[in-house]
C-alpha cells in the first residue's frame, strides 16, 4: 500500500457531498414528474403499465393544477393546496402541499404535509400511496438533517408493502444513504444489496455501495461495483471521483490519475471536481522506468 494513501484520503471527504446530498431540484423535479404523469387522463385506468397507481379522475384535474401551481411559484401552489384540503382535497391536496413546501426548501412542513397525506392514505385504504408519501417525508427529513426521522420515515414506507421494481429500490437506497450518515454501515449494506436488486440500473446505488465497501475494506468488492458505476453513469464526475479513490487505495495509481483527470473536468468547479484536483496535488509524480 502506499505510503501517503492516509495522508491524502484524510483532506476531504467526497461522498458525503456526492452521494449523501443528491440533488434536491432533482428529486424534486422526479416527483413532479412521477404526479404528473399519475394525473394525466390515463388516471382513469385501474393501474399504469409500469405498476403505479394513478390518480382517480376525480382528483386528477385539480392535483395537475396545483402541482403546477406549486412548480410556478410555491407559495401559489401551497395556497392552492390549503383551500382545495378544505374542499374535499383528500391526501392528494396535502401531498401536493408538501411538495410545494419542498419546492420552497421549507422542509420542516413539508415534512409534516407528506406525513399527514400518509396516514390519511392510510385511513383511505392506499397503502402503495401511503407508502410513497412516507418515502417522499423521508427525503424531505434528510434535506432538513433529521436522519432519525428520516430513517423512520423511510422504514414507515417499507413496512406498507411497496411492490418489488425501481420504486422500492430508491426507498432501500434513500434509507441506506441516511444510515450511512447515521454511521450505521451494516444496516446501510442490507438496504444496499436489496436496492441493487430492485434498482440496478440506478448508477447512484452503485456508487454508494463502492464507497460503503471502500470504507470497509472491501476492495474487490469496491472495484466491482465502482465499474458498474463508471459503466453506467462514465459522465458523472462523483462517480469518477470515487473510481480514483478505489482504485488509489488498490495500487492503480495511473488509473486513480486518469479518474480524477476526468472528474476535474467534468466538474471543475464543483466539489467532487476540487476533490480530485486536491487528491492529484498529492500524487506523487510517476517516475519514468529506468
Amino acid at each position: 500500500m502506499l505510503l501517503f494513501l492516509p495522508i491524502l484520503l484524510q483532506a476531504y471527504d467526497p461522498e458525503i457531498e456526492a452521494v449523501m446530498n443528491r440533488s434536491r431540484k432533482e428529486k424534486q423535479e422526479e416527483r413532479a414528474a412521477a404526479a404528473a404523469a399519475a394525473a394525466s387522463p390515463a388516471a382513469t385506468a385501474p393501474a399504469r403499465a409500469d405498476g403505479k397507481i394513478p390518480v382517480p379522475a376525480k382528483f386528477a384535474a385539480p392535483f395537475q393544477a396545483c402541482l403546477d401551481q406549486a412548480i410556478e411559484s410555491p407559495d401559489a401552489g401551497i395556497a392552492f393546496a390549503q383551500k382545495w384540503r378544505i374542499d374535499g382535497g383528500s391526501f392528494y391536496a396535502r401531498h401536493c402541499m408538501g411538495f410545494a413546501y419542498a419546492r420552497a426548501e421549507r422542509w420542516t412542513p413539508a415534512i409534516v404535509a407528506f406525513e399527514q397525506a400518509a396516514e390519511e392514505a392510510e385511513r383511505s385504504g392506499e397503502m402503495v400511496e401511503a407508502a410513497r408519501l412516507w418515502a417522499q417525508a423521508g427525503n424531505a427529513a434528510m434535506a432538513s438533517g433529521d436522519l432519525p426521522k428520516a430513517r423512520g420515515d423511510f422504514d414507515a414506507a417499507l413496512a406498507r408493502g411497496l411492490p418489488d421494481g425501481l420504486e422500492k429500490g430508491e426507498v432501500h437506497l434513500d434509507r441506506a444513504r441516511a444510515l450511512v450518515a447515521l454511521n450505521e454501515p451494516d444496516a446501510a449494506r442490507d438496504s444496499l444489496d436489496i436496492a441493487l436488486v430492485q434498482a440496478p440500473k440506478d448508477p447512484l446505488a452503485w456508487l454508494l455501495s463502492a464507497t460503503l465497501a471502500r470504507r470497509s475494506g472491501e476492495m474487490s468488492l469496491a472495484q466491482a461495483h465502482i465499474a458498474r458505476a463508471v459503466q453506467l453513469s462514465p459522465d458523472d464526475a462523483s462517480v469518477a471521483l470515487e473510481e480514483g479513490n478505489i482504485a488509489v487505495l488498490t495500487d492503480h495509481a495511473d488509473i486513480a490519475r486518469a479518474a480524477w483527470v476526468r472528474a476535474m473536468r467534468l466538474a471543475p468547479d464543483a466539489p467532487p471536481g476540487k476533490a480530485a484536483a486536491d487528491n492529484l496535488s498529492r500524487l506523487p509524480v510517476a517516475q519514468p522506468a529506468r
